[in-house]
């Protein structure tokens, strides 16, 4: 699944769609009247996000309404935590060893 999502936010527009979904629902024309490309298109990129988890549809008569769904970016938030959280360890240990030089040159 995680290279589904990383596939599906490798399309600037895909990304740009996403970003326009942070505030909130919104319906399929919506998203596409703040694009210069056909709604046709709008529509198969909003397909992916959404067969990527990255976003849910809710229909309401012929309307679409489109939201992001959050736990979509879990797998991408822990694959990337995983480099975060080395650094931060490192750097942890880094300030240690530092501590105790500093501390062993003092006694």
């Amino acid at each position: 699944m995680i290279e589904q999502t990383i596939h599906s936010l490798s399309v600037p527009t895909r990304r740009d769609i996403l970003y326009l979904l942070r505030g909130g629902e919104l319906t399929s024309s919506e998203i596409a009247s703040n694009f210069n490309i056909s709604a046709p298109a709008i529509s198969q990129h909003l397909k992916i996000l959404e067969q990527s988890g990255l976003v849910s549809v809710r229909r309401a008569g012929t309307k679409r309404f489109y939201r992001i769904r959050r736990e979509g970016f879990k797998d991408l938030k822990q694959f990337i935590d995983q480099f975060w959280d080395d650094q931060l360890l490192r750097l942890k240990e880094a300030a240690e060893e530092e501590e105790r030089r500093k501390h062993d040159e003092t006694d």
